[in-house]
């Protein structure tokens, strides 16, 4: 793979490392917040990944109920 260096200020490059997740590299990095933009397809792609456990889904329900009316009294998970 070929390869190209860049020159970025401190600034940038302090926002570039805080983007990292885990141990990605900068190039996933940017290619991640930089690409185009994803499609439906994509999302589908990705679904099984932000879908709620049926055990998750009923923790929110249970939440929820308890919550009743008022934000303050939702209980802590």
């Amino acid at each position: 793979m070929a390869v190209k260096t860049i020159t970025i200020d401190i600034e940038a490059y302090d926002i570039l490392a805080s983007a990292k997740l885990g141990a990605e590299s900068f190039s996933k990095v940017i290619r991640r917040r930089f690409s185009k933009a994803t499609t439906g397809r994509n999302l589908l792609s990705h679904l099984d990944e932000v879908c709620l456990t049926p055990s998750g889904l009923k923790g929110v329900e249970t939440v929820y109920k308890a919550r009743g009316e008022s934000l303050a009294q939702s209980p802590g998970l």
